[in-house]
């Protein structure tokens, strides 16, 4: 595949172009370079992309040039429709349409959960080009015949795996059927595997292109890697006390593993001085938005949260990423880090590892193919050592085997990339195949 260097080169109307330069994008990520062709060319796309790779602009920046392609002759319900599991995630969404639309005349509405049910009603009454949804609240109105769903042309689940984990299984495939005459439908989630998203996506697209994006190099190398050897969870802490303070961090996330110990750390960070709050995932959506709010306008520096709590959260400029606790999965560090060095920017991703955490940041180092080196701060300096190199970079035969499979099965989906002019081969979908098949039926 070859690199595309500017938005230029993706075809994309003067006006999303313009609206790229005044947001300051002037290069398209890797993602968005993978993805925006195929899904231009009429291809439904089936994406996995850790958080800060670009996405959200991945799968919007298509959806729009299709409204401005096919503008409608006249005003109507909506025909793009993005469904995201969480409501700050629909609102973040909704929010970069705006400023992705804003030299076009498209209109953008948002139908969520948390807002009184009589709000909504000027979504149905006025022209909508692009609704972004929870499936909840959004099939509560189909039900009720308050949202049609007959115009809706492209059908993007955002965050895919979050909503199927979080029970929306069953309202995400009511609402592929009732959106059964859509064009493409694209599905975009943090991984690929798992029997649940793998059924769920064979039923909903038809022969998708499946494109694995992870940041390039070049993304990650905005982002400044090290680690903290730590003795203990208390030697831990004043590491991360100091770090806040000695960086003055203005806005910044720590991650823990376990749930019980957000709130905890966050009490330890502010009777320290250091303005921090927490999420949690069994918080009220109240409490949640607060919380985000806070960070975003500086009322605190730190948010403190685990990796379920903070899915699909989007805070510009954050400055900093801290592994309070270092992650099992390879995936999460990568979406973890994808928090920082947003849009170009830089950022950095500090780890505190202790003697039992050398096996997984092998293991990061290794997936990343990025070495971390080790810093210390004065006054602070660990009385314990950490493992020799040997046992950090030791490689199980089974290791070796998953990244040997990943990067041949990489380098095969690089040669089967043809590109293939929607004219050429009509996407018929697996959505039509019900109605074929009822006419068979008759036939008989």
């Amino acid at each position: 595949m070859n690199t595309i260097e500017t938005f230029e080169e993706l075809d994309l109307s003067p006006e999303l172009l313009k609206a790229l330069t005044k947001k300051g994008y002037k290069r398209p990520t890797a993602i968005q370079q993978e993805i925006i062709p195929p899904a231009l060319d009429g291809r439904d796309v089936l994406g996995s992309a850790p958080t800060g790779t670009g996405k959200t602009a991945a799968f919007l920046l298509p959806a729009i040039q299709h409204l401005l392609d096919y503008p409608r002759r006249k005003p109507g319900p909506p025909r793009v429709l993005v469904l995201t599991p969480t409501r700050e995630l629909a609102m973040q969404v909704a929010e970069q349409a705006e400023i992705l639309s804003e030299f076009t005349n498209l209109n953008i509405a948002t139908i969520t959960g948390g807002v009184a049910y009589q709000n909504h009603g000027e979504v149905f009454n006025t022209n909508q080009d692009l609704v972004v949804a929870t499936p909840g609240r959004l099939l509560q109105y189909i039900k009720e015949e308050n949202f049609d769903c007959r115009s809706v042309e492209i059908l993007i689940f955002d965050e895919a795996d979050r909503m199927l984990q979080m029970g929306f299984g069953q309202d995400a495939e009511r609402i592929a059927a009732e959106t059964r005459w859509r064009k493409y439908t694209w599905l975009f989630s943090a991984t690929l595997e798992g029997e649940l998203l793998t059924d769920f996506a064979q039923r909903i697209l038809d022969n998708p292109i499946e494109i694995d994006a992870e940041p390039s190099r070049r993304e990650r190398k905005k982002i400044q890697q090290w680690y903290y050897h730590a003795d203990n969870v208390e030697h831990k802490t004043k590491l991360l006390a100091r770090l806040i303070t000695n960086f003055g961090i203005d806005r910044g996330i720590v991650f823990v593993r376990r749930r019980d110990d957000v709130r905890e750390l966050s009490d330890t960070l502010r009777k320290r001085g250091i303005r921090s709050t927490y999420l949690e995932g069994e918080m009220a959506q109240t409490q949640r938005t607060q919380a985000i709010t806070r960070l975003k306008e500086g009322v605190v520096n730190v948010l403190v949260a685990t990796d379920v709590a903070a899915r699909g959260i989007d805070i510009e400029d954050v400055d900093f990423v801290i592994n309070f606790d270092l992650p099992y999965s390879a995936d999460t560090y990568l979406h973890r880090i994808g928090r920082t060095a947003r849009a170009g920017k830089k950022g950095s991703a500090v780890s505190l590892v202790e003697a039992h955490d050398y096996k997984l940041l092998g293991k990061i180092q290794r997936y990343t193919d990025e070495v971390l080196k080790p810093r210390t701060i004065e006054g602070l300096e660990p009385r314990t050592k950490a493992p020799k190199d040997g046992e950090l970079n030791t490689t199980t035969k089974k290791e070796k085997a998953r990244i040997k499979k990943k990067k041949e099965a990489k380098k095969e989906a690089t040669k089967k990339k043809v590109k293939v002019r929607h004219k050429d081969t009509k996407n018929i979908g697996k959505r039509r195949k019900p109605s074929s098949a009822n006419v068979e039926n008759k036939e008989d």
